[in-house]
């Protein structure tokens, strides 16, 4: 039986959330006289972290009642953690990892590294402690120059024969939503979508060459990368890479349109299920149903190739699914 799996969650761990508190300027976490933990964060108004980011026993019966087996945790690259002094970001990013190991259950989690100091030996440490991958800001692969600094951890990651992820991290400035008056679906859509195309296009570009064996998944549709295959067509560029078996493309904050569309661009067996819960998923979020794309093999079939697993044929996820899988899209 295939093992239905969202690729992309996030959880605050309490031992994350005490390290946070230690620290004097953002990111950094208050806890207030009634116990709610308070997340601060330069240029943000402080932000409640409640049961549903915290408590991921909570979260397993979402998980269930979205017919979901396990989801894969993220660290929260957004906040900027990873960009911290190295020592600071090697001992927020320990806690992170500590923290969400210990829970087990139907989690698993994407490790990952400080980005000033990006060492072999601390993805090594994290996959012997259970990580099943490395995730990374997509500044990490915004050029050359960066693919270059963190060459030596992506060479240990494909020795490894373990998966990346690919996921939106702080915009430079520092602060989340970039100025203070700025809407607050600002940053998904005026940054978060920019940084994921520049990832995609320099991993189509030299990525891939340098590192040819490692597998890879972009965060939502690689900031719509994954529908812009006739324009990398008309300008020459390589869609047969785009579509290739080792690029996996993350479906969180899209729905059944967009993903339809994405699943004609570059096939349904591409896209990887995601719901980037809690930041933007409601408490139930069940697999986009979408019209022409199975919503088991959504949830399945780029997910196991990712992870390096067996991939299920149409006929094994047939033998699973009690209901009718494809539904129309409305107009």
């Amino acid at each position: 039986m295939s093992t239905a799996t969202d690729l992309h969650q996030h959880a605050w761990p309490e031992p994350f959330l005490a390290a946070l508190s230690a620290r004097t300027d953002g990111p950094r976490t208050r806890v207030d006289a009634d116990g709610s933990w308070n997340l601060l964060l330069p240029g943000e108004p402080d932000c409640v972290l409640g049961e549903k980011e915290i408590d991921l026993h909570r979260r397993e019966g979402a998980l269930f009642a979205a017919d979901l087996d396990r989801a894969l945790l993220v660290p929260p690259l957004a906040i900027g953690i990873d960009g911290l002094p190295a020592d600071d970001a090697r001992a927020l990013l320990t806690a992170w990892h500590e923290g969400v190991l210990a829970h087990g259950g139907p989690f698993g989690v994407w490790a990952s590294v400080p980005s000033q100091d990006p060492r072999p030996s601390d993805l090594r440490a994290a996959l012997d402690r259970g990580a099943i991958g490395l995730a990374v800001p997509a500044a990490a692969l915004a050029d050359a120059d960066a693919l270059e600094r963190f060459g030596p951890v992506l060479e240990e990651l494909a020795r490894a024969d373990r998966p990346l992820f690919v996921h939106p991290g702080a915009p430079a400035n520092g602060a989340v939503s970039g100025r203070p008056d700025d809407a607050a679906w600002w940053p998904a859509l005026g940054d978060y979508t920019g940084q994921l195309l520049r990832a995609w296009a320099t991993w189509l570009d030299r990525g891939h060459r340098d590192h040819p064996t490692l597998r890879v998944a972009f965060a939502a549709l690689a900031g719509g990368g994954a529908l812009m295959l006739e324009r990398l067509a008309a300008r020459g560029g390589p869609v047969d890479l785009a579509r290739s078996e080792h690029i996996a493309y993350e479906t969180s904050s899209f729905g059944p349109r967009t993903i339809a569309a994405a699943a004609q661009s570059v096939g349904a067996d591409r896209l990887a299920f995601g719901s980037d819960r809690p930041v933007v998923a409601p408490e139930e979020q069940h697999v986009p149903r979408v019209a022409g794309v199975d919503a088991r093999r959504l949830a399945t079939v780029a997910a196991a190739r990712l992870l390096g697993e067996p991939v299920p044929s149409a006929e094994q996820d047939a033998d699973v699914v009690a209901a009718p899988s494809v539904v129309a899209v409305a107009a």
